[in-house]
């Protein structure tokens, strides 16, 4: 069984991604800022972490970042509403730091579950 990671500090997201994921056969772990997901990625292997860009404490940014660093291997799909920031910048950030798919919120199931398995490579 793959192994997610769904890292938002949104408990709403949250509980709407892992359900989605959960439907399709993933076994799903949640974080709600890029410390304790990054706590859980020491923990578990992940086949795939999907982070918020935008959360308080380590926003999604610092977290890339530091996966990218530590566990390069690592699938990494970052998704956002924006901000302050329009989504798309924060997801143009994300995707120059290596190869990571990005997702702009509200987003439909059929495309972040065709992300997801491409991410992770469909089998």
């Amino acid at each position: 069984m793959k192994r997610i990671l769904v890292v938002d500090d949104e408990a709403q997201i949250r509980t709407m991604l892992t359900q989605m994921l959960e439907l399709e056969g993933f076994e799903v772990h949640t974080a709600e800022n890029g410390e304790e997901g990054l706590a859980l990625v020491g923990k578990y292997a992940f086949d795939l972490v999907i982070t918020d860009m935008i959360m308080p404490v380590k926003d999604g940014l610092k977290f890339i970042m530091e996966l990218v660093r530590d566990y390069p291997d690592l699938r990494i799909l970052a998704i956002s509403g924006g901000g302050a920031i329009k989504a798309e910048r924060y997801l143009t950030m994300a995707g120059y730091l290596g190869d990571i798919a990005t997702l702009e919120k509200p987003f439909k199931r059929e495309i972040l579950l065709d992300l997801v398995q491409k991410q992770i490579g469909g089998d």
